[in-house]
């Protein structure tokens, strides 16, 4: 799977999607707050906790569908509780998407 950042640069190219994948996103997709240090263990800390509310999550999702064609309705990417919440939908995409093909 290929995502495409605004730039017109790819970050992802493998089968399935990862925490690091996940930073690269949200860096491209909706920026980091001041003080927030994404290279951290984030995978359970509440997305509010990372400064990202629920209209920065639906900005994710709707990037997230421009460039690799994965749909997270607004109000599921609304409802999102952390990173790792986030990967484990992703990755469940794929693999539907996968058996599909």
């Amino acid at each position: 799977m290929t995502i495409e950042t605004p730039t017109g640069d790819t970050f992802v190219d493998h089968d399935s999607f990862t925490i690091d994948d996940l930073r690269e996103l949200i860096r491209s997709a909706v920026g980091v707050e001041d003080g927030v240090d994404l290279d951290g263990r984030i995978e359970d800390v509440p997305f509010a906790d990372l400064g990202y509310d629920s209209l920065a999550l639906i900005e994710l999702a709707s990037h997230l569908k421009r460039t690799s064609g994965i749909v997270i309705p607004d109000d599921a990417a609304a409802e999102l509780a952390s990173p790792r919440v986030a990967v484990d939908i992703i990755n469940a995409h794929l693999a539907d998407r996968a058996r599909a093909e």
